[in-house]
């Protein structure tokens, strides 16, 4: 079942998606098209060119030596990797350069980190077909195919460097970027380029890569590649600077669904830098030499909108509509056993209901992106997560075919899934303005208060959850209703993503419960409530995680069973839940007592097919206020590439969850976000950031994400630690504005 809550009967909000006929109507289809190109590239990810096509330029670079998509070692001795995924802060270009390096047997220190082109055909995520970044698949979709890269690159060099000293193949090795005869040659990388690229390249069948006792860099805590963070040389897309470039700031719609209906530009034009003022399908842009004129300039413009498709409801209307679908019964989306029977036979049975809101990404750096069109073309420069999308869209608005947009990928100051967004729409501002000023560079820049309020947001959630209890004090039945905004439902990704009318994206980490609980029904409601949403660091882990693992303490509780316990019983089936279970009770001394008026809680989780175990540490006052005091984390996420990187993502990751859990929501008033700006939606800060320990479980299972699999659990240990003091469970989160009950 699907509810809609807007204005009228026939509106529907879309917030800020691209309104005009030529970008819509070439969304779905263009990415289909898209979709059936990028499957006829890359097999294995390193068949670019033949031999000969990495020497046809008339450059100094054409004696750079190319054997693949993902390799270019030049004379000068750097070897350049270039890079498919967004380096947004996760550590994803030093994580692909270690795999890469390691199988060339490369130095470190002439490793160069280079952004990919936008080009499916070679750079697809072979997680999900296009070129993108997403769903902590960087390191787990690109491990063989950079491998396979760096083999293919060793071998064609020791080939050139058999021919010319004319020895054996088998007698040459390369260590550290030094390649080396049995005669006491040696000569670097670079030195042999041009005569590796006259070099046939291998196919992927004949090459022999490392065993992992071979390994001289993956498993090792080796330095970032993505410099220049610290002493500000780094280039984010809110540095570019371009000759004639103009900087442009919007007036976005305050309510979700509204449009322009009049603009008085008159002061805003009369201010010195003002360039121009624009309407555009997500409201009206002001251009100026520089930002502060152009906000200046949107602040001083008298804008009418027409709301008559707008957004008018409020939180309380949505948390009613939510709660009304709470009461009827869903589309299943997972069902074992015969729940129906086994509730009819328990002993006993618990319900609870459970509320999430809306949440905002908060990235470091707002959206942006620089825009130059031309005749035929468009050129686009930002931290592009998404670029077959993007370009996809662009190449709508303009009417030209996608290849015509060239995507020059930068590094982001965060994103959380707000750069991937299918509809575009912080690129879209900024080609539509460009559109309207070719031969212009277009630098759009949204303000903290732009990227809070114009949207996307992760969704509203309410869960209700009831569960069957045997004789034994162990659960028979597990029955979950889980209802909220659907995130991939008309976007390109819905045809993948949603099945049988159930997204994928709502129910994960409920409908793959892994505790041997014999009887599950999970069902779920589709509820379109007119506000933009997208997905979220962890995505529905986000809250699936926090009400099973919550109320599994319930149970135990009730059962008086010790929660680690409780859980050992119900994972003896999942040998890697139990695995990160086990590892982190041990290192924090579970069972052990814990100084005056501190508890502790546990939580079990795996998203993104990496498992996670936390116990939180919290300390409790007199009054009810409670301070996180220590994180203790287990993480298998198969073969650790670069241990330092998890530890910094699980830190990162556990922050990330705190923020939303003790203080994240973002509230509707009559179709407007209430919240602005970091003073109301608030994210942790270091006086309240908890000690963090991070314990890595050896593997040699392929490795797996863990970008986001550090976020789900840790709400969850945190109120688990709060129920085993006070007897009162948080239902509602965020902790410290809704009390437990």
């Amino acid at each position: 079942m699907e509810t809609t809550l807007t204005n009228t009967a026939d509106a529907q909000s879309t917030g800020t998606q691209i309104t005009d006929s030529q970008s819509t109507s070439t969304d779905r289809r263009t990415f289909l098209k898209l979709m059936g190109t990028a499957g006829a590239g890359l097999t294995l990810g390193i068949s670019l060119p033949t031999a000969a096509l990495a020497t046809t330029q008339a450059t100094a670079e054409s004696l750079a030596f190319e054997p693949n998509a993902f390799v270019r070692i030049t004379p000068d001795n750097q070897v350049i990797i270039r890079m498919k995924h967004l380096e947004m802060g996760q550590g994803t270009y030093t994580g692909l350069a270690t795999i890469l390096a390691d199988e060339l047997d490369a130095a470190w220190e002439q490793v160069v980190p280079e952004a990919a082109p936008a080009d499916a055909n070679r750079y697809k995520n072979l997680a999900f077909g296009v070129q993108g970044t997403g769903g902590s698949t960087a390191i787990a979709n690109s491990y063989m195919q950079l491998r396979q890269a760096g083999a293919a690159a060793k071998q064609m060099l020791i080939g050139a460097a058999a021919k010319e000293w004319d020895v054996p193949a088998s007698d040459i090795t390369i260590t550290q970027g030094v390649v080396k005869g049995p005669n006491n040659q040696s000569t670097t990388l670079g030195a042999l380029a041009n005569l590796a690229a006259k070099q046939p390249v291998p196919k992927p069948e004949s090459l022999t890569l490392k065993t992992p006792d071979q390994f001289i860099y993956i498993g090792q805590s080796m330095p970032r590649v993505d410099k220049g963070k610290s002493d500000g040389t780094a280039t984010f897309t809110i540095d570019i600077k371009q000759p004639n470039m103009l900087t442009a700031v919007i007036a976005h719609t305050p309510r979700f669904g509204g449009k322009v209906k009049t603009v008085d530009d008159s002061k805003t034009q009369a201010m010195k830098g003002v360039v121009d003022v624009l309407t555009i399908p997500s409201g009206v842009a002001v251009l100026a030499k520089d930002f502060w004129t152009a906000k200046q300039g949107r602040d001083a413009l008298n804008i009418e909108w027409d709301n008559t498709a707008a957004v008018s409801h409020s939180s309380a209307d949505i948390d009613e509509a939510l709660r009304t679908l709470l009461e009827q019964e869903g589309t299943i989306a997972k069902q074992n056993g015969d729940p129906a029977t086994a509730f009819a036979e328990a002993e006993s049975t618990l319900t609870a209901t459970y509320d999430f809101p809306y949440l905002a990404h908060a990235t470091m750096e707002p959206m942006n992106c620089v825009a130059l069109v031309k005749e035929g073309s468009c050129e686009l420069w930002y931290g592009a997560q998404l670029q077959t999308l993007d370009q996809a869209m662009a190449a709508g608005v303009l009417g030209i075919p996608p290849e015509k947009v060239t995507i020059n990928t930068l590094i982001a100051g965060g994103s959380f899934g707000r750069r991937a967004n299918p509809r575009s729409d912080y690129v879209l501002d900024a080609v539509h303005i460009a559109k309207a000023k070719p031969n212009t560079p277009i630098k759009v820049q949204w303000t903290r208060e732009d990227d809070t309020r114009a949207g996307y947001f992760r969704p509203a959630y309410k869960h209700a959850v009831k569960v069957a209890i045997d004789k034994d004090g162990l659960p028979t039945a597990w029955q979950q209703r889980i209802v909220g905004p659907s995130i991939v439902t008309g976007t390109p990704f819905e045809p993948y993503l949603v099945k049988n009318g159930v997204d994928n994206t709502s129910v994960e980490g409920a409908s793959t419960l892994p505790y041997a609980i014999p009887n599950l029904l999970v069902d779920t409601h589709n509820a379109d409530l007119g506000i933009p949403v997208l997905w979220w660091r962890a995505v529905g882990h986000t809250h699936t995680a926090y009400s099973t693992e919550t109320f599994l303490d319930v149970v135990g509780a009730v059962t008086k069973q010790d929660p680690v316990a409780l859980r050992r019983k119900l994972l003896k089936d999942h040998p890697r839940h139990l695995g990160v279970l086990n590892l982190v009770a041990e290192k924090a001394e579970w069972g052990k007592t814990l100084p005056k008026n501190w508890s502790r809680g546990v939580s079990v989780h795996e998203s993104f097919q990496s498992y996670v175990a936390q116990i939180a540490e919290v300390s409790m006052q007199d009054n009810g206020a409670f301070t996180v005091e220590r994180i203790i984390c287990a993480v298998d996420c198969g073969l650790p590439i670069n241990p330092d990187n998890i530890i910094a993502q699980i830190e990162g990751g556990i922050g990330y969850g705190l923020s939303a859990a003790l203080m994240g929501e973002i509230t509707i008033d009559k179709g407007a976000v209430a919240q602005s700006n970091f003073h109301d939606y608030q994210v942790l800060r270091m006086d309240k950031m908890p000690t963090i320990e991070v314990h890595i479980v050896p593997s040699t299972e392929a490795p797996t994400g863990i970008g986001e699999p550090g976020t789900p659990p840790v709400a969850a240990a945190i109120a688990n630690a709060i129920y085993a003091a006070t007897g009162k469970m948080h239902y509602r989160l965020p902790m410290e504005k809704y009390a437990a009950s």
